[in-house]
């Protein structure tokens, strides 16, 4: 009987050692939360007041939760607004999944690629080189190709803004200036002026012509040059298919593929003419940049 009351007694003890510390926490915890949630329900209007101008009602909450303001306006001395950096960063994230088809569009890498591909079937080789060869190679000509574009956009549009010297949408529009100044070289005459009828607008100079015209016309351009170039590319390696069969026939041998025999032809000939030096440099200097 009596170990029994020595253990009621200690598990009392230990009860409410543990208890009374949670109890306590607990009621310590109610009260913030409490305020904090009152709290969370009272909006708040700030507003900066910035040199040379001033910026709009700014809607936020306070308390948990509350999160990342939604859109700031400031209002420039000449009129002019700026958004917050918030909705810049989701405007860039929006622009970079447009990235792809810039590089693929806006630059020479059209050319380069449809150029590579109707050479690969001209000499009759399936998938040598693959697709990620043809691709790897686009890519480090365009940039090659484009560099003096590319620097002129970093020092006219990108280090401006960097610095903040210049706003998003001044940087934009002063990085299509060297952009355009490449689509419209690029760009035969014809071709501009279908789609500017197309899109029936008055421009008194190329220079006028927006990018929602420009690029079409540039794309359009770009696949006329790369198939002319690629038709030249496949005249000799017709000539060598037409010549082994020929052989074949007057031979009897009617049942061996043309396309066997001449495959080793093509690649000594172009071996011989040093072709990838040839193509390459031909490719490159077609821009005439």
């Amino acid at each position: 009987m009596k170990r029994n009351n020595i253990l009621a007694a200690c598990l009392a003890a230990f009860l409410f050692c543990v208890w009374t510390p949670a109890a306590f926490a607990q009621q310590e915890l109610e009260t913030p939360i409490a305020a904090s949630i009152a709290g969370a329900e009272q909006l708040t209007v700030s507003a900066m007041e910035k040199e040379g101008g001033s910026s709009s009602s700014l809607l936020s909450t306070t308390g948990p939760g509350s999160g990342i303001p939604a859109l700031t306006v400031t209002t420039n001395a000449n009129g002019g607004e700026d958004y917050s950096i918030n909705l810049q960063i989701l405007a860039l994230m929006t622009l970079l999944g447009f990235l792809p088809a810039m590089v693929i569009l806006m630059t020479s890498f059209t050319r380069i690629v449809v150029v590579m591909s109707i050479l690969r079937q001209a000499m009759g080789l399936q998938q040598t080189p693959s697709n990620q060869v043809i691709i790897g190679i686009a890519i480090f000509l365009t940039f090659f190709i484009m560099s003096p574009v590319i620097e002129e956009v970093n020092q006219t549009a990108i280090q401006p803004y960097v610095n903040e010297q210049v706003t998003a949408r001044e940087a934009f529009s002063l990085a299509q200036e060297p952009m355009k100044a490449f689509m419209l070289k690029q760009t035969r005459v014809k071709d501009l002026e279908t789609f500017v009828n197309m899109a029936d607008i008055q421009v008194t100079s190329p220079e006028e012509v927006p990018l929602n015209v420009l690029i079409p016309a540039f794309i359009t351009s770009e696949l006329k040059t790369a198939f002319q170039i690629g038709f030249m590319l496949f005249l000799p390696f017709l000539i060598i298919d037409l010549v082994v069969a020929s052989v074949l026939m007057a031979m009897g041998m009617m049942m061996l593929s043309p396309m066997i025999v001449s495959l080793p032809f093509k690649l000594m000939l172009f071996v011989l003419v040093d072709g990838w030096n040839l193509i390459l440099s031909t490719l490159a200097g077609s821009f005439a940049i």
